[in-house]
């Protein structure tokens, strides 16, 4: 006999969405959906109150691990490291947006590939350092015939790189052996009976990342060619 499955406790999943498309503060809003959800699971609320308290000592030390990382990269920014890096790409004469963010696109999917997933990221490689670079390089192009770079190009180029730094990750690690997607994969189908060997799953992979770099690469190159046409203009 097939029992009854309780859906009632995915009320959380409503309030989460509803919290955020409120705008409403995130911790109060995961309080709300722990206190619906464990309502609808029938929970008595010391036990609701114990799970809060053991699941708060188990990740207190997160916010800590995450915020030490942007505090010394703070400091780094506040010390010169935007400046130095657009003063050296800046002499490299054949550099441009494109091409730099095409190198870096090609530096992240590989570490990805080996599981390297925290080599990059928006706040402590692509804001700090590839952004910054990829508009001096342009700047640096752009001032060789003679103009500058606006408002407008300058968001472009900012978030072509965390574009970049998007597609290089995901398509990455998808050929990581170990990535919790394929682990992920491997147990549904071993659940319905087929039996596939991750490396396998892995290997299938390479032919997607490949024409995931070829395509943003050319996107890329796109890149450049608009701003010369715009710097032409």
């Amino acid at each position: 006999m097939h029992t009854a499955v309780n859906l009632w406790p995915l009320l959380g999943i409503a309030v989460v969405v509803a919290g955020f498309l409120l705008r409403a503060h995130p911790v109060l809003v995961v309080v709300a959906a722990c206190g619906v959800t464990g309502a609808a699971a029938a929970m008595a609320p010391l036990q609701l109150l114990e799970t809060l308290g053991s699941a708060f000592v188990k990740t207190r030390n997160l916010p800590l691990i995450l915020l030490l990382p942007l505090a010394a990269i703070g400091l780094l920014e506040r010390f010169g490291l935007k400046e130095y890096a657009q003063a050296r790409i800046a002499r490299v004469r054949s550099a441009t947006a494109g091409r730099l963010l095409t190198v870096y696109l090609l530096a992240r999917e590989t570490a990805a590939a080996f599981g390297l997933t925290s080599l990059g990221g928006h706040p402590n490689m692509v804001r700090p350092l590839v952004a910054p670079m990829a508009e001096a390089a342009a700047e640096a192009a752009a001032r060789q015939r003679g103009g500058r770079l606006d408002e407008a190009q300058r968001l472009r180029i900012r978030a072509m790189s965390a574009a970049t730094d998007n597609v290089g990750l995901f398509f990455g690690e998808d050929i990581f052996v170990a990535f919790g997607a394929i682990v992920l994969m491997q147990t549904i189908l071993r659940a319905e009976g087929i039996e596939v060997d991750p490396l396998h799953m892995a290997l299938w992979g390479i032919p997607t990342a490949v024409t995931a770099f070829v395509v943003h690469a050319w996107n890329l190159r796109r890149l450049d060619a608009r701003l010369r046409r715009e710097m032409a203009r």
